[in-house]
């Protein structure tokens, strides 16, 4: 899998800032959510994406 196909850089969304599919993945790792909750909250993402944001 190549990680780098999920993740956007839109100037128009978080002022650049590298995204997955226009989530904050990063932001609620750092506030304590695991991967199951933050695929239940995005339910449009797979684990892969999570990790993809991770990896990035």
């Amino acid at each position: 899998m190549t990680y780098l196909n999920r993740i956007e850089i839109n100037p128009k969304v978080l002022a650049g800032k590298p995204v997955v599919k226009g989530t904050l993945i990063l932001n609620l790792l750092a506030k304590g959510y695991t991967v199951p909750r933050i695929i239940e909250a995005y339910p449009n993402l797979k684990r892969d994406d999570v990790l993809a944001a991770t990896h990035y």
